[in-house]
């Protein structure tokens, strides 16, 4: 992650402030906030601004004036129990908002969650950086062969060298290109005062996906955990599930209670159907009961075996 002096100053800025406020204040949160956490080659996130905590969430379920005399248990059992049973409104009264800077073709996949508010960078207005997303050796998969958005095999000696080499090499001739076409450089000034360079909005085109753009990317609580739900899970792109990491932390911070909630029932947790409940009874009866009887699919039942340990059924 690459910080220019004036975005470090300006960071450095926003964190020596200090206001006066009556609002709810998540203290560990506050520690971080506006410092940029990086991700990947050169992206990060960074909190901008938020409302509520877990008090806010009891509040808004309990629609009471304030805490009163109840105790710290007794929120996150209320916590809990809204989480278990899959309540909704309470956890919309949080929202959070990020600045997050990420390669476009990551940006393309999170923006299919049509629950936030988001402002992206105008590469009609602006010039993007000559930045781009090159994958960590460790991460250059081969095409599964059993699932068809999933990876297999690491790539490895000269075909991984070769692979990171063309995507440098493209990355760079393509930036390149993006540059000559506009005529300007990373500043925006003219490179030849002679020649109209193509607009913004039409030399973009030629950039390549792994080219890095940024947002403000602001959710209510109950959309974050849904996005998390998904993006942490193990089964998500790595250059995806990365950011979302990130901000599992920041959830941590934010409201501690609804995280460790949201840890148990839904990322530690598992949701049955009607038949893999019966399967899980009839195991619990000592019985042995297999996929032709079950009444699942294949995918189904491995599915199942693998969240009950066990592989060798």
């Amino acid at each position: 992650m690459d910080l220019t002096a004036d975005q470090r100053a300006e960071i450095d800025g926003l964190r020596a402030e200090r206001r006066e406020t009556r609002r709810v204040v998540a203290p560990a949160l506050e520690e971080i906030l506006y410092e940029p956490i990086a991700v990947l080659d050169h992206g990060f996130v960074r909190v901008i601004d938020y409302m509520g905590d877990d008090g806010a969430i009891v509040q808004a379920a309990r629609v009471s004036y304030g805490k009163g005399t109840r105790q710290a248990r007794d929120d996150a059992g209320l916590i809990n129990y809204l989480m278990r049973h899959r309540h909704t409104t309470p956890f919309e009264m949080c929202e959070i908002k990020y600045h997050v800077k990420l390669p476009i073709f990551v940006a393309r996949q999170w923006i299919r969650h049509r629950t936030a508010n988001v402002n992206e960078y105008s590469a009609r207005y602006s010039i993007l950086d000559r930045e781009y997303y090159v994958p960590a050796p460790d991460q250059l998969g081969t095409q599964s062969r059993s699932n068809r958005q999933g990876r297999g095999a690491v790539l490895e000696g000269d075909e991984a060298a070769h692979v990171l080499a063309l995507l440098r090499e493209d990355a760079e001739r393509c930036y390149g290109h993006y540059q000559e076409m506009l005529n300007e450089d990373d500043q925006g000034d003219p490179l030849d005062p002679d020649r109209v360079g193509l607009a913004r909005e039409l030399a973009r085109m030629n950039l390549t996906l792994n080219t890095y753009t940024q947002w403000y990317w602001k959710i209510d609580l109950h959309n974050l955990l849904h996005f998390l739900s998904l993006r942490a899970d193990r089964h998500a792109q790595y250059e995806i599930r990365v950011y979302a990491d990130v901000m599992l932390d920041t959830l941590r911070r934010w409201v501690p209670a609804t995280f460790d909630a949201f840890m148990n029932y839904r990322m530690g947790g598992a949701t049955l159907s009607a038949k893999a409940l019966d399967v899980v009874r009839a195991l619990a009866a000592g019985a042995r009961p297999t996929q032709e009887d079950s009444g699942l699919s294949k995918r189904e039942w491995r599915e199942l075996m693998e969240v009950l340990d066990r592989p060798e059924a």
